[in-house]
């Protein structure tokens, strides 16, 4: 369905930092990185899309992050979301929900939501029963 999603940032390594430490819990390898253009895409193992971008904005103009658009990044686990949750927030990410069920969504959808560095609002979930 997707065949990437993009985000800008303000300060590339830092959110490459943030980025960088997510994906390797979920076990999302980098597919290419170019500090030159603060540019850097990371996809899941195996496969060439969807690829997610990080990157300065093409315009010049700040990155801003926008009051409901959110990426939702799943998980192979519970355990994983607690561990990408844990991992967003020591690499300088501010939470928005910490990990737990969700049964108003479905009985075993379990999430937890951050910020980036740069305020762009992330989930990360799981919906398989424990």
């Amino acid at each position: 369905m997707f065949s990437h999603i993009c985000v800008g940032t303000n300060d590339f390594r830092r959110a490459e930092a943030f980025y960088t430490a997510v994906f390797d819990v979920l076990g999302h390898p980098l597919r290419f990185r170019d500090p030159d253009h603060a540019a850097a895409a990371w996809q899941p193992k195996g496969a060439e899309r969807p690829l997610f971008f990080l990157t300065r904005p093409f315009d010049g103009s700040p990155a801003v992050p926008g009051n409901g658009p959110m990426t939702a990044l799943l998980a192979a686990s519970r355990a994983e979301v607690d561990r990408c949750h844990a991992v967003a927030l020591a690499s300088g990410g501010t939470c928005e929900g910490p990990p737990g069920l969700r049964a108003h969504y479905h009985p075993d959808y379990y999430g937890a939501y951050v910020r980036d560095p740069d305020g762009n609002k992330l989930c990360v979930c799981c919906h398989r029963a424990e």
